[in-house]
């Protein structure tokens, strides 16, 4: 394992922060399937993400967990911008990283991501034909829950409010009043609606998963695009590489994964719900993370052999 940082493909401006895991007994000279990682919204590659890259690399993938554009370790200004098209590119520029080393086999890498980071994954997939197999854990469409709620509640007219306060954050800004901001998650414990996100201030803001480089809010002005975008834009189309989703039971998002289950061309799909998991619970419960990886891990096992990959390259 090793922290490692590399130029962002898509803004060479951007030098990206990650780490990287080997399989035990690895050896530099054999070729290894790869999963790429990606972090909730607010969150950084040292938390729940870095967690799920950790436990997939003891089963015999190379994983990479890393920092979006603009957040953590990785470079960029404004800071904690939350770009949404930017983060979705941001999985492909990592893979444009993999496809560069020599111990990476590029024809069987893999994507997985947890909350937002599940979004940007499958919207990665849909226009990134290099990612053979999507898993996604606690999936959030960020469109779908600024523009309808946590749990599905809200209309989507009724969130015009929030493109009119990123429009006139981004006057603000331009004034040089300083980056306006917006809270990913509760920033402190009397915020939270319910307990599930009670638990989401619990996991940024005390040592329950605390990060000094994950704040844990947002430049204001990314509600611009966040409200208009849709992870799932054309997936009933394009989505097409086998994909396994994993959500908890009692989960308030767990609407956003049956959406992705619904909606995904796949033919080869499957969705394992986790008794008794809210949200959070997948982040860093360890029973519950446990099951995740015991799916994910044989998902991505067959999906990235060699024998699928090249059945995959034949369609």
């Amino acid at each position: 394992m090793g922290k490692i940082s590399f130029n962002n493909s898509n803004n060479p401006t951007i030098a990206m922060s990650a780490v990287i895991n080997l399989p035990e007994g690895f050896d530099e000279k054999k070729r290894y399937p790869a999963i790429v990682v990606s972090h909730p919204g607010g969150g950084v590659k040292e938390q729940t993400a870095g967690t799920y890259a950790k436990k997939l690399a003891q089963q015999g993938f190379v994983t990479i967990a890393f920092d979006r554009s603009y957040q953590g370790e990785s470079g960029g200004e404004p800071r904690q911008l939350e770009n949404p098209y930017v983060s979705t590119e941001d999985v492909s520029a990592v893979i444009d990283h993999l496809t560069t080393l020599t111990y990476v086999d590029k024809e069987r890498i893999g994507a997985m991501g947890i909350c937002a980071g599940a979004g940007y994954t499958a919207n990665a997939a849909i226009q990134d034909r290099r990612i053979k197999a999507v898993g996604t854990v606690s999936a959030v469409n960020i469109g779908s829950m600024f523009r309808n709620g946590w749990e599905n509640t809200v209309k989507s007219v009724d969130a015009l409010p929030y493109v009119e306060a990123g429009s006139n954050a981004r006057t603000s800004d331009a004034e040089g009043k300083g980056y306006t901001t917006m809270p990913l998650a509760p920033l402190t414990e009397k915020d939270a609606p319910n307990e599930e996100l009670r638990q989401a201030w619990e996991y940024y803001h005390t040592p329950r998963a605390e990060c000094a480089t994950a704040p844990g809010f947002a430049t204001l002005r990314s509600l611009n695009q966040i409200i208009t975008y849709d992870a799932y834009h054309m997936a009933d189309v394009y989505l097409t590489q086998p994909i396994q989703i994993v959500a908890g039971s009692v989960a308030g998002s767990k609407w956003m994964s049956d959406d992705l289950f619904d909606r995904a061309a796949s033919t080869d799909k499957s969705f394992h719900v986790v008794e008794g998991a809210n949200h959070m619970d997948l982040y860093d419960g360890q029973t519950f993370v446990d099951e995740a990886v015991s799916v994910l891990a044989p998902f991505f096992t067959a999906k990235l052999s060699v024998k699928a990959t090249a059945a995959q390259a034949a369609e």
